[in-house]
């Protein structure tokens, strides 16, 4: 023990119980410590992880929208093109909430670790951010934002979309036994439905759409938002698939082999809705892609987040990526910086960094 003194006050450090209280923390059902109990730091990669996201931080409003005004008011896009961004603003304004409900309201109340509490609060600012871009982008247009919550009722592969990842998290709560494997498994089977299937999946549809038009000089502004965005998202796929990672690891009876081809079933379904939706919803062939490639492109990112994950890809031997260029359009290192219009002495050069062609 040593012990550090000021005047009558001294403070007793147990190197031993340091130690203790180091060890004894967990994803789930771990000790708390007393306070916040930040440092010192069991889940380093979760840290640096929110050190990203910070540094990356961004408001719609610095982003310019004079062009996608112009564009949407004139006739140098068409209305099949306008019909793309009403999809993605609609399906967005609703997916974003549900991931930050579940952010919130499932996985932190969960998990134990404060380091994790930590990154997890700012997993849910980001998601309010996303919101936060669409209202930017709905208000910008002039489109009614009745036309956005209608599709949500009106197209029913929307509903099934989101119905999907719904019906899972509904079935989750913070007072649950977490000494239970069913329990164990089915936070793990959230954790890996919203971050490797929704946000690492599902959501890589109507961002290749709208990156095909912003690829055109169409949409600038819309399209550099949605850029950003993804940068956010290949945060949230690394976040979640190392906090499964590590609650695999330390409770490794959740990892049997039925719940890994259970993981696999739920990609598997995960992606037969998402193609559905493309199908419906998204006129592929109007910005110059071809509908089976583009369904490769999900098989691709599927099977991608499947072995990222320790599981076996779908597609025996994986799939090619039928759209290099995605990787190309994802790379923000060399846009010019839309930040610069005003001070920002507290941006940090890292902002407008490289997603790792990893995460595509």
């Amino acid at each position: 023990m040593t012990t550090t003194q000021l005047g009558d006050a001294t403070i007793t450090i147990d190197s031993a119980a340091a130690e203790q209280i180091l060890a004894s923390k967990r994803v789930i059902n771990g000790t708390t410590p007393n306070g916040f109990g930040l440092a010192p730091l069991k889940y380093e990669w979760a840290y640096e992880i929110y050190k990203n996201m910070r540094a990356n931080h961004w408001e719609p409003e610095d982003i310019t929208m004079q062009k996608d005004v112009e564009q949407w008011r004139g006739e140098e896009v068409t209305d099949v093109e306008r019909w793309i961004i009403k999809m993605g603003i609609g399906y967005f304004s609703a997916a974003e909430g549900i991931v930050g409900d579940n952010v919130i309201h499932v996985i932190r109340e969960l998990v134990s670790a404060p380091e994790l509490n930590l990154v997890f609060r700012r997993h849910g600012h980001e998601e309010n951010i996303h919101a936060d871009s669409l209202v930017y982008m709905v208000s910008s247009l002039g489109i009614n934002p009745h036309e956005c919550e209608a599709m949500l009722e009106d197209i029913p592969t929307i509903q099934d979309k989101t119905n999907f990842v719904v019906s899972n998290s509904r079935g989750l709560r913070r007072d649950m036994d977490m000494s239970k494997l069913e329990n164990k498994q089915a936070l793990a089977r959230n954790i890996f439905m919203f971050g490797q299937v929704m946000e690492g999946t599902q959501f890589y549809g109507l961002f290749g759409m709208i990156l095909s038009l912003y690829r055109q000089n169409k949409f600038p502004g819309i399209g550099q938002m949605f850029r950003y965005t993804l940068r956010d998202e290949s945060n949230h796929i690394e976040l979640l698939r190392n906090l499964l990672m590590d609650l695999i690891d330390e409770n490794p009876e959740i990892w049997t082999d039925e719940f890994r081809e259970d993981l696999r079933a739920t990609m598997a379904e995960g992606i037969r809705l998402e193609k559905a939706f493309i199908r419906d919803c998204l006129p592929v062939a109007a910005v110059g892609l071809n509908m089976e490639e583009f369904e490769q492109y999900i098989d691709f990112i599927a099977d991608r987040r499947l072995t990222s994950c320790g599981l076996e890809p779908l597609v025996e031997g994986g799939t090619a990526n039928p759209f290099p260029w995605l990787a190309e359009m994802m790379d923000i290192k060399k846009e010019q910086n839309f930040f610069e219009g005003r001070v920002t002495e507290y941006q940090k050069a890292s902002a407008l960094g490289e997603i790792d062609d990893d995460e595509l």
